[in-house]
């Protein structure tokens, strides 16, 4: 299930390195505006679909997408974000076992 998130990350990067004329990724990764106005579009119609309980999986996935090559877009890896969601699991993992010791 990973392995469609890490495929997603390298075409971002091998569209970035070696850009394919005509692509919508290509478009993303270049127009850092359109890149951003889409994660904010797919992030509204998400929530839309959520509170309407339809389609909610495929607006989900568009999310995805456009913050992955948003983030790539701008030059910040997804690597650094896992790196800083693993810090931040060591925190909650610290809190949590420090307040049962009561």
């Amino acid at each position: 299930m990973l392995d469609t998130l890490e495929n997603l990350i390298k075409l971002a990067r091998e569209r970035k390195s070696a850009p394919v004329g005509g692509s919508y990724t290509n478009k993303l990764l270049t127009d850092k505006s359109l890149s951003k106005a889409k994660v904010l579009e797919e992030v509204d119609e998400l929530i839309e679909a959520v509170e309407e309980n339809s389609n909610i999986i495929h607006e989900a996935a568009d999310v995805f997408y456009h913050l992955l090559i948003y983030l790539e877009a701008n030059d910040i890896k997804i690597e650094e974000v896992m790196l800083e969601l693993e810090k931040r699991k060591k925190w909650a993992m610290t809190t949590i076992i420090s307040s049962q010791k009561f």
